[in-house]
């Protein structure tokens, strides 16, 4: 079996990228071929971490590499994936796809041309119990979907995400498009119209804290988004992503990340811990893009997901600013 050869770019996005690189290097077939980071020190630590090569430009890189996976800042995604796209290597970027919807569909269409895969880091979507739930709907056994009422509560991450030129939004850009792809795979259908309540109120940053978006999807279905970076830095997890689902034949209650353990313990530093015992979603992530460039098909989550998601929370900030419900744009 030949190796597939991946690079990474950018660990700005460092508790992820770790994630990503920790489970592409358990991969049998795979080799992590080495890693370009705009900060050298920060790619310098990576690249001893997982004993690969560091490269001072990108361009070498892209000429050994048959994939890159891109966890920098968001604002610079459509920097790196166009880059990797015209040089024909396949892509898993760190959502939001970018944050431009014209550079968004710029770059599905690039790779579509040149023949790359684009996939869209949304892990959440591997977790068992979402995929779980996704067989149940799709059986028929909560009947017609009516609603949804979801949060996605997490830490304020400061660095480059309170930035509003390096990310292009706050918590709820950061929060809605995993939980917006979510109910998009388990409905079949787009969000039409958002209206929402956009603030900051928790922290004194530059960018938003915390959200609650009302939506309404092409097939009818209403639902709920409760979006903040409302956990405090002492909280056992980062936090939540949790979707009622109510159908005319039943209620669905799916708390993606509760498969954890408690444990407290005496004279520990940290009293209280909570030990997950679940599967590792972003493991099976980065496990679907390789299957994907190897198979040579598309991934399960493309580029077009990624736009379709973030597309609900730019109408989300748009709504917020113009106090009226808005018709998402499709780009």
């Amino acid at each position: 079996m030949k190796p597939i050869r991946i690079g990474m770019i950018s660990l700005a996005h460092k508790s992820h990228a770790y994630s990503y690189a920790k489970g592409l290097s358990e991969l049998p077939g795979v080799i992590i071929t080495g890693i370009f980071d705009e900060e050298e020190e920060r790619g310098r630590t990576a690249a001893e971490r997982f004993q690969t090569q560091l490269y001072a430009d990108l361009n070498p890189l892209l000429d050994d590499v048959d994939g890159v996976v891109i966890s920098s800042d968001n604002q610079k995604h459509f920097l790196y994936a166009k880059a990797a796209a015209e040089a024909k290597v396949h892509i898993l970027v760190e959502k939001p796809i970018t944050t431009v919807g014209e550079e968004a569909r710029e770059l599905i269409e690039l790779c579509e041309r040149n023949h790359v895969v684009l996939q869209t880091a949304f892990p959440v979507r591997f977790n068992s119990s979402v995929q779980k739930v996704k067989q149940q709907i799709d059986n028929g056994e909560v009947g017609e979907i009516i609603a949804i009422a979801a949060t996605n509560h997490g830490k304020m991450p400061g660095g480059w995400f309170i930035d509003p030129t390096l990310s292009g939004g706050g918590a709820v850009l950061d929060h809605t498009v995993h939980v917006v792809d979510i109910m998009r795979w388990f409905l079949n259908s787009e969000v039409k119209e958002v209206y929402a309540e956009v603030d900051t109120l928790l922290h004194d940053i530059e960018v938003d804290d915390c959200g609650l978006l009302s939506m309404q999807f092409e097939n009818g279905v209403i639902a709920t988004l409760d979006t903040s970076w409302s956990r405090p830095r002492s909280f056992s997890t980062w936090g939540d992503v949790t979707l009622r689902i109510v159908g005319t034949e039943g209620v669905i209650h799916l708390d993606a990340f509760a498969q954890a353990g408690n444990l407290w313990e005496n004279n520990a530093e940290l009293s209280h811990r909570m030990l997950p015992w679940a599967d590792n979603s972003n493991e099976a992530l980065v496990a679907e893009f390789v299957a994907s460039i190897r198979e040579e098909r598309p991934s399960a989550i493309t580029g077009l997901d990624g736009l379709r998601a973030a597309e609900a929370a730019w109408a989300a900030y748009e709504s917020a600013a113009l106090i009226k419900p808005i018709q998402v744009k499709h780009y």
